[in-house]
Order: structure tokens, then sequence, then C-alpha cells
């Protein structure tokens, strides 16, 4: 096929890209410095330019991962308004390219979103049916994927699917790359009383599940973009802190995260027991579905 990527520099987009590359697939990477993502991915791939009208001539299927991180300094009302519009006004673009291609449609098309969507649901079981949540990510979320398997007047030859990522592990990137030289430093421990479920996928299940969603026809609407055991953060402490040779004694008071980290302690301070429903339903199968396991192979 010839898959176009946005967000193809990110942490999801880079491994992903490689790994279509080398199953043969021709790619259509967009970003929004062309010549930069061509020197940093050095893959044989077509590079355009990521801006407010794209061009996706050519894409027999689309994968949408563009969006500002959440983490990158606290919530002001700026930084806010930056988060929302990377990813709402990025997934109205992409709908209207492929509603702007004449002839015949992209086969599918699947965006990112996140299990934010759910807000703080305790101890609940979250599955894709579960109800919406309080928050501003849930209203994140709900924005974003409005925009994109919620979106009228949508060709219906294109299937359409929202993966709804949980906290995703590389040792490359993202929350562990926050986390990991804490715990190195022996001054990792559990938030609060570590009851918190925290749903998670090791990276390459990720990639795996996002290729199979290019072949699965039944895939779509909302996915949870999980692995299939949730952890509560006590448990996900403990595992972090053996796959890296250290210990865990240190409590992060939840008064504290908040005190220091603003609103944006919702990121962090929410319980959402996300299990992954439809990919079961679909017949994909996990390489990594045990967290110290899935550690492990980060930091072997």
């Amino acid at each position: 096929m010839k898959i176009a990527i946005t967000g193809a520099t990110g942490l999801i987009g880079k491994r992903l890209a490689t790994r279509l590359a080398e199953a043969g697939h021709s790619l259509i990477l967009f970003s929004r410095d062309a010549d930069k993502a061509k020197k940093k991915l050095g893959l044989a791939a077509e590079y355009r330019v990521f801006r407010e009208k794209i061009d996706l001539s050519g894409a027999e299927a689309v994968i949408h991962l563009a969006g500002e991180p959440i983490a990158e300094g606290r919530w002001t009302e700026a930084r806010k308004k930056l988060i929302m519009d990377s990813r709402v006004a990025t997934t109205r673009a992409v709908a209207q390219a492929i509603r702007d291609l004449p002839g015949k449609k992209p086969s599918v098309w699947i965006s990112a979103s996140a299990i934010g969507y759910y807000g703080d649901q305790g101890n609940r079981v979250l599955d894709e049916e579960s109800p919406t949540g309080t928050g501003f990510l849930a209203e994140v979320c709900r924005a974003w994927e409005a925009e994109s398997i919620g979106a009228m007047d949508f060709p219906r030859d294109t299937r359409r699917a929202a993966f709804r990522f949980g906290v995703v592990l590389s040792a490359e990137g993202g929350a562990l790359s926050k986390l990991a030289p804490v715990f190195r430093a022996g001054l990792g421990g559990p938030i609060g009383m570590g009851k918190r479920w925290m749903s998670w996928i090791h990276i390459d299940d990720l990639v795996s599940a996002l290729v199979f969603a290019l072949q699965t026809e039944s895939l779509k609407g909302p996915v949870n973009a999980v692995a299939p055991e949730p952890s509560t953060n006590a448990e996900f402490t403990r595992a972090l802190a053996q796959a890296l040779h250290r210990p865990a004694f240190f409590r992060v008071p939840t008064l504290a995260l908040r005190a220091a980290l603003g609103q944006m302690s919702e990121a962090i301070l929410s319980s959402q027991r996300a299990v992954p429903t439809r990919l079961h339903a679909g017949g994909f199968k996990f390489r990594h579905p045990d967290l110290f396991e899935a550690l492990r192979s980060l930091y072997a």
C-alpha cells in the first residue's frame, strides 16, 4: 500500500514508518519540516510538509499521529489551547484533505486519540463503549474524535478508527524518559497509596496494532490501544524498579504533585483501567502482555 503518516518524526511515527518501510510499503511522510524529517528518518519515502491544507494525493491509507506533547510544561491557558488546536485542527485538516481527494478515497484512516477520553474512572473496567469522563484531557479527546470517527459527510468507502493510546512504554522517549532517571537514582516510588490504575502498552505492540488495523476490516470506531492487563500505580512502580534493579521506597504525596504540576497533574492522577476489547475481538495477539516482561525487554 501507499500509506501517508502525519507526525512521522515522533516517538510512534518513527517506529511505525520504519516497520512499514521494511514490510515493503510505499510511504508519504508528513512533517512541519520535510528536509529535517528526511535527515532524521533516513527512509526512502516521499516527504511532504504538514500545513493547514495538506496534500494526500496518492495515499491508499492514512495514519494521523500529529499532536503537541501534553507533558511539556504546566498547563497555562496558552498551553492548553496549543494542545487542543494541535489535535483538533490538524485532524480536521486531514479529514478535509480526504474529502477533497478526487476519485477513489483511502481505504482506511486511523487517527490517534487517548484513554484520557475516559477521565478519572476509579476501579471501573473501561472498554470502548464506556462513557466519557470529565477534565481537560477528556474534553480534548472528545473534540479530537469528533473530527475523525465523528466527522460528518465523510466518504463511506474510507474505514475510520480512533486509537485511544494508553501510556506508551519505550526506552527512547515518552513517559519512561522522565521516570527512568528518577528510578535509576533510587528516588522512585508510588504516587499516594498507589491504587490508581494505569493502562499501558509496549511500543512494539502499539506499532503492531496500528499495522494490524490497516489490514483488519472489522476494526473501526474507537479502539483502546492498551495491553490486556492494566496495572495499579504501585504495581507499575514495583515492576519498573525491578527492571532497573533499583529500590523504590519514596512515596510521592498527591498534594505535592498537584502543587508542583497544577492542572497537568490530571494526566498522572487519573485512574483509567482500560482494556483492549476491540483488538481482542479482531484477533490481535500481544507480544508483551505482561508489565514486568515488557519493561525488562526495554531495559535488558
